[in-house]
């Protein structure tokens, strides 16, 4: 999150990790200022300050790049791949500045999102030979049935519910000790939205889920992820994945 960070210091720290692990290091950033109050108070945010983030990207290219008036340390290698994780807003920035996009949450759902990316596209201005490039990301738990995928994404999206009020992310929990608690009418709602917005279900409805958001998006890649207490069924979610994409 980069308005959290001084570009210096991000580049610093990640050219220090590529010299450690060459090759291996991505670098994406967004703009979010934080995800409750509290949290936003702890970063010293309020809210209203101006929005720096792609002037923030192109400082921060700069170090990386060797064309700023400050030299970061240690040198590359070879560049660091660089990515714009996108909720909105962040895609035109990353057309500006001829970036890969990284889109993920509720954009995905936006009826708009063909046009979103098609603008991307169109407005795209190449930076050392760069293209268009749009990856997905989105939770994806596959399991025999539908409704069993969606009881192994239970226990993320109850933790995300819970940050909600208490700004704190819990370790995931069992499913039955989910289900036994007593849930009030607004946690019951935001449940139902967040088990709603993960790509979960038997192998045939996640492929039509996916190859659906591929036609909408024209994705250059996938980027997956999934989480559940059950760490043997979160293996075995991984696996039928792999066995989709294959």
């Amino acid at each position: 999150m980069l308005p959290h960070h001084q570009p210096l210091v991000v580049a610093e720290q990640f050219l220090m990790l590529d010299g450690l692990y060459p090759g291996r290091v991505d670098l994406g950033f967004g703009r979010s200022l934080g995800f409750t109050a509290p949290v936003r108070r702890a970063l010293r945010r309020s809210g209203d300050e101006p929005d720096t983030f792609a002037d923030d990207i192109g400082e921060l290219r700069g170090y990386l790049e060797r064309t700023a008036p400050v030299t970061a340390r240690p040198a590359a290698a070879a560049p660091l791949p660089l990515f714009v994780l996108a909720t909105g807003r962040g895609v035109d920035v990353a057309a500006r500045l001829g970036l890969p996009v990284v889109l993920g949450g509720p954009v995905l759902a936006q009826p708009d999102l063909g046009e979103l990316l098609a603008a991307y596209r169109r407005g795209f201005r190449p930076h050392a030979g760069s293209r268009p490039h749009v990856t997905v990301s989105l939770d994806v738990l596959v399991a025999d049935t539908d409704a069993e995928a969606r009881e192994l994404a239970l226990p993320e999206v109850w933790a995300m519910v819970r940050s909600r009020r208490t700004g704190v992310f819990d370790a995931l929990e069992p499913v039955a000790d989910i289900r036994g608690r007593r849930w009030d009418a607004q946690d019951a709602d935001r449940v139902e939205r967040g088990l709603d917005a993960v790509t979960a279900g038997s192998p045939a409805t996640v492929r039509r889920r996916l190859e659906e958001l591929a036609g909408r998006t024209g994705a250059d890649e996938l980027l997956a992820s999934g989480a559940t207490y059950d760490r043997a069924a979160l293996a075995a979610s991984d696996g039928e994945l792999a066995a989709l994409l294959s």
